[in-house]
């Protein structure tokens, strides 16, 4: 079945799920997981010249800062359960083309990741990034909905 399992994470709850459904679904089949998370590069020409000198190095440690916690989370909950699992920090303008890069790259036969289970008009205006990597990616996405999204979704 599967092999090697991508899921993207950006530190919030809603990822959490995506990471404890991806890691459930890994140890259940014996495939390994990376674990991504995506941060937008600093553009200088939000800086004002000599205003900022120091600003790329602290952005960047800031990053890296944000980077290694939501990263330890996944891979702490992969030991927990006996699931092996690599970590992965990606800078890009956009998530989603990170995310399906990142599956191509590593060789990923299945995407993992939450959606907020808007519908309607929400979905439509707001967006999202798990739509874009639905809407883009040939590696099968498996997307799982906000738990409350699910409660909504069973009742109706």
């Amino acid at each position: 079945m599967y092999q090697h399992i991508l899921i993207p994470t950006d530190g919030s709850e809603l990822s959490g799920y995506a990471i404890e459904h991806g890691l459930a679904l890994a140890k259940a089949v014996g495939a390994r997981v990376t674990a991504v998370t995506v941060h937008p590069p600093l553009h200088p020409s939000v800086l004002e010249a000599g205003v900022f000198a120091d600003a790329p190095e602290r952005y960047a440690e800031r990053m890296r800062t944000l980077a290694d916690s939501h990263l330890r989370v996944a891979r702490d909950a992969a030991r927990a359960v006996g699931v092996p699992c690599d970590g992965l920090s990606v800078e890009h303008d956009h998530p989603y083309r990170a995310i399906i890069e990142t599956a191509a790259r590593k060789v990923c036969d299945l995407i993992v990741m939450a959606s907020h289970g808007r519908r309607g008009i929400a979905a439509v205006v707001l967006g999202s990034e798990t739509v874009k990597v639905l809407t883009h990616s040939t590696v099968p996405v498996l997307v799982f909905p906000a738990p409350r999204a699910r409660t909504a979704m069973a009742a109706s």
